[in-house]
C-alpha cells in the first residue's frame, strides 16, 4: 500500500492537465513506437478526424494505419502482422497512466504489456498487473494418468498469450495462442485441455485484476 501511494504521489507530481489519448499518442517519443514518426501520428489523427482512412507510410515505407481513437482508447495497425493498442487508465482523480498493448503475429499471436505515466516514463509492470501464466489457460488434469496430456503439453514448448485491451471498459483480456502455432493433429488434441473463455482482468482500485466470475470451463 505505500508503495502505491509513493507511485501515485510521484505521478501526481509530474502529471499534464487536460491529457486525453489523442494528446498522448502526438507527444509519444519515437522510442516509444519507433516505427511512427510524429508527422506520421499527426496525420493519422488529421485524417481520422476528417472522416479519412487515416494511413500513412512509417519509417520503413510500409502502410501503418490508425483505426480506432477515443478520448481514453486507441487501436492501430502498425504493420500487417503487428498492432499497438492504448488505454488511458486512472489512478485517482487526477492521476492517469497509459496501458499499452504490442501484438505481433507470426502466425501465431503473442503480446507484450507495457504501462506508462503521461510524460512517457516507463513504469513498472508488476505494480499494475500480474499477467497470467501458461499454466493459468488449462483445465485441471491429473497428469499421472493423462499421458496423452502430458505428451501435448510437452509439444507446446512456446508460451504465446495474445492480450487485448476494450474500447469501451477498462478491461483487458488474454487468449492463449500457443496451439495456432502447433500441427492441426497436435491442436485439436491440445484444445480439449484449454479452457473455452479468456481469462479477464478489471481494472480496480489503481491495478488491473483478474475477474474469476467470468472464468467458466
Amino acid at each position: 500500500m505505500k508503495k502505491m501511494l509513493l507511485i501515485i504521489m510521484l505521478l501526481h507530481a509530474f502529471s499534464l492537465h487536460a491529457q486525453d489519448m489523442k494528446s498522448l499518442f502526438i507527444a509519444m517519443p519515437d522510442s516509444v513506437a519507433p516505427l511512427l514518426t510524429k508527422v506520421n501520428r499527426e496525420d493519422c489523427v488529421d485524417f481520422l478526424a476528417s472522416d479519412m482512412k487515416a494511413e500513412v507510410k512509417n519509417r520503413f515505407g510500409k502502410v501503418s494505419e490508425l483505426k480506432k481513437l477515443t478520448h481514453d482508447y486507441l487501436f492501430m495497425q502498425t504493420t500487417q502482422s503487428s498492432s499497438m493498442e492504448m488505454k488511458l487508465l486512472p489512478l485517482n482523480d487526477s492521476v492517469k497512466v497509459i496501458c499499452m498493448v504490442n501484438t505481433v503475429c507470426g502466425p501465431a499471436c503473442d503480446s507484450e504489456i507495457r504501462f506508462y505515466d503521461t510524460q512517457w516514463r516507463q513504469l513498472t509492470r508488476n505494480d499494475f498487473i500480474q499477467v497470467p501464466s501458461a499454466g493459468d489457460f488449462f483445465l485441471q488434469v491429473d497428469t499421472l494418468v493423462d499421458e496423452t496430456y502430458v505428451a501435448i503439453r510437452r509439444k507446446a514448448d512456446m508460451e504465446l498469450v495474445k492480450a487485448a485491451l476494450a474500447e469501451d471498459k477498462s478491461i483487458l483480456s488474454f487468449i492463449y495462442t500457443t496451439p495456432d502455432y502447433l500441427t492441426k493433429e497436435e491442436r485439436e488434441k491440445l484444445v480439449v485441455y484449454i479452457r473455452q473463455q479468456p481469462i479477464i482482468y478489471e481494472w480496480k482500485a489503481g491495478k488491473f485484476q483478474w475477474v474469476t466470475s467470468m472464468l467458466q470451463k
